[in-house]
């Protein structure tokens, strides 16, 4: 075992970066048991221990309860928030322990994703700024996309901006008219010289809010099949022409949003990969979300589950016992899940379809935990009482339906599974080798049994 301490650092290179010792000096790189401990010493003196198991019982009744899945307090309220998480995420860079699994070359560690795993179950024992949806989707989602596919220049520019949380960045897909078919999107980008026009309607934008850039997907060919037109874009969200437009939850909150796009003009060097390699990038950062989905804190817990029955008197309770340990096997389940899909990431260099598997099981996760719940508190769910850890409860049950939509409905998932891991024939696609702009004519016509050449006599008339 290697330990190099975070002042190991390439010349130049951004603060807080070690280097690969293996490829530099042929040594071994710091094994995961002893980063962890490294890890646990340093946050033991910077922050107090979150309750555990063992503790959940005395521990109920004090500090923040908190089981929200979507944020929905005010936007300054969030931003005080999001500079607290910058603020601690420098500390944890200064001291070795930031952008884990990030190439040196990008001010990252250059570890494994085992590593970066295994970390945030460390930190998770302690009372530290929760992660947030634009932390997440910044540093695990678009700084390893442009990581991929960004010309030098690019990856220069915006991986170890985005990987630090130095800036936010919020994914541009979803549409009116394309959610879970993302490849039917009609946001367009036409070339004009060294720019890009861009028209067209973003939904559900998560923090679009919050983040001064946003992840396009756009349609720069209409005259090829929906998946061969499409071309990725940094966008900065203060451009003129550019909209941006809260939607009200469930929850009370707005963490989603409208984005407008007209006549947006942004650079060719703001262009993600090739002309036309859209559907890939937008693959990527699928890929990479359904890998990351459970990671951190999202929702409620076996642990907050279990503090609930042992204050309602049910933990004893044969019925409810079985339900719990529904709950912990799926997270344990999960967790293993992760931990494959991770090293598919390892070993391919990219994320595999073993994702959805993951995705699938937190998004399932969620909703049992969302019935037992709602078993132990019962009108109390919906009525605030004011009593500590009960209608907080409310907050998980609203908000996490949002997940199974998000990153691909958890019906994309199993769509997934059964053609790229189990091997099954896949769904029939009528669309598939139709022209963009010809799409929404020919599959009504095969809908409704039109045919798509017309009869002579038609022609004739």
């Amino acid at each position: 075992m290697l330990h190099r301490g975070p002042a190991a650092r390439k010349p130049n290179a951004p603060h807080g970066t070690r280097v690969d010792a293996e490829s530099e000096e042929g040594s071994t790189v710091e094994d995961v048991a002893s980063f962890c401990a490294r890890a646990e010493t340093w946050l033991e003196a910077r922050a107090p221990r979150r309750a555990v198991v063992d503790e959940v019982e005395k521990a109920w009744g004090h500090g923040e309860f908190s089981v929200t899945v979507f944020h929905d307090t005010p936007v300054e309220t969030e931003r005080k928030f999001l500079a607290q998480y910058q603020s601690w995420n420098r500390q944890r860079t200064e001291a070795g322990f930031g952008a884990i699994a990030l190439s040196p070359e990008h001010g990252g560690l250059g570890l494994s994703k085992a590593h970066e795993r295994a970390y945030v179950e460390v930190e998770l024992q302690y009372d530290v700024p929760r992660d947030h949806e634009v932390v997440a989707v910044t540093s695990k989602l678009i700084a390893p996309t442009i990581e991929k596919y960004g010309t030098a220049e690019q990856r220069q520019r915006w991986v170890a901006r985005f990987a630090h949380c130095e800036e936010f960045c919020c994914q541009l897909f979803s549409e009116p008219g394309a959610g879970s078919d993302l490849a039917g999107l009609s946001t367009k980008a036409v070339r004009d010289g060294e720019e890009w026009v861009i028209d067209g309607q973003k939904v559900w934008t998560s923090t679009a809010n919050l983040s001064p850039w946003g992840f396009a997907i756009c349609r720069t060919d209409p005259d090829v099949p929906k998946h061969a037109g499409m071309t990725a874009f940094i966008v900065p969200l203060d451009a003129p022409g550019l909209e941006v437009r809260p939607i009200r939850q469930m929850t009370g909150g707005a963490s989603f949003n409208e984005v407008f796009l007209t006549g947006v003009r942004v650079d060719d060097d703001m262009r993600i990969g090739e002309v036309g390699d859209g559907w890939k990038v937008a693959l990527t950062i699928l890929g990479f979300e359904r890998e990351t989905s459970g990671h951190g804190r999202r929702g409620g817990n076996f642990d907050d589950l279990l503090g609930l029955a042992r204050h309602a008197g049910r933990s004893d309770d044969a019925v409810m016992r079985q339900q719990l340990a529904r709950v912990y096997c799926r997270e344990k389940t999960r967790d293993w899940g992760i931990a494959r899909a991770a090293a598919t990431t390892n070993r391919a260099g990219t994320a595999g379809p073993e994702g959805s598997i993951s995705k699938l099981m937190w998004t399932e996760t969620l909703r049992l935990i969302s019935d037992v719940a709602g078993e132990l508190l019962g009108p109390a769910m919906t009525a605030d009482t004011g009593e500590w850890g009960t209608y907080g409860w409310n907050e998980h049950l609203l908000g996490s339906p949002g997940y199974r939509i998000a990153g691909g409905s958890d019906e994309i998932q199993r769509n997934i599974i059964g053609e790229r891991v189990l091997g099954l024939p896949g769904e029939p696609r009528v669309d598939r080798d139709i022209p963009f702009n010809q799409l929404n004519k020919r599959v009504s016509q095969h809908a409704f049994g039109v045919p798509s050449h017309p009869r002579p006599s038609d022609s004739a008339s």
